[in-house]
């Protein structure tokens, strides 16, 4: 591998074998076997991390270079049905934020990307992976998440070309940005985090500051 070729590096999801960028596991908590959300981490979070333990010892010799981690916006926000793949891109945002310290004295960027609804394959019956148990509790709760993600195949607004015109852009700035938020959608979504994270705060400020040693 030639130094001077590795200039950015995209990250997202690798699945082995469904012929597919990332998958996203759909169901409640209970519902996902352990072995589902072994799957899920590894092609989401662990895949991520492998690749990008390929590369970098690439850009530290050659002091530069641009890792984007694709993640979501259920990485800032977790929607109900996704439970174990927002765990999966939670992690990634703070592995990446991490990383982005780590390998700051050696010239190397990191850009996370929180892409919302684009039309993609991530929705088609190929990337969308069902629960392995059923619980009677969520059977009718179930039945109607699978009918509404199924239906998001091929009628979601965000045009993924766009998508791909911008991430060239960002890789083109210096600085590029820590985090770029792809999407209408996710940046309502990141406006409403900061109010909720904003009413968390001040709720209990008295109580959240007042817990260090006596002196």
């Amino acid at each position: 591998m030639n130094a001077n070729q590795i200039k950015v590096w995209f990250i997202t999801g690798a699945s082995r074998g469904m012929g597919v960028a990332g998958t996203s596991f759909k169901g409640y908590f209970e519902e996902m076997s352990p072995a589902q959300v072994e799957q899920q981490l590894a092609v989401n979070l662990s895949g991520p991390m492998n690749v990008t333990r390929a590369v970098m010892p690439v850009m530290r010799r050659q002091r530069s270079g641009h890792v984007i981690a694709i993640s979501s916006g259920a990485g800032l926000v977790g929607f109900e049905y996704s439970s174990v793949y927002a765990a999966s891109k939670a992690g990634l945002e703070g592995w990446m934020s991490a990383l982005a310290a780590e390998v700051e004295p050696f010239g190397i960027r990191t850009t996370i990307v929180n892409p919302g609804f684009f039309r993609t394959g991530l929705a088609s019956p190929e990337s969308l992976v069902w629960p392995e148990v059923q619980i009677d509790d969520d059977a009718e709760r179930s039945r109607v998440q699978r009918e509404w993600w199924s239906a998001q195949d091929g009628v979601q607004a965000g045009d993924p070309d766009k998508l791909a015109a911008a991430l060239v852009a960002i890789a083109a700035e210096d600085p590029p940005p820590r985090r770029f938020i792809a999407g209408a959608d996710v940046v309502a979504l990141a406006e409403r985090k900061i109010c909720d994270l904003e009413e968390d705060i001040e709720s209990h400020r008295a109580l959240s500051e007042s817990l260090d040693f006596d002196e």
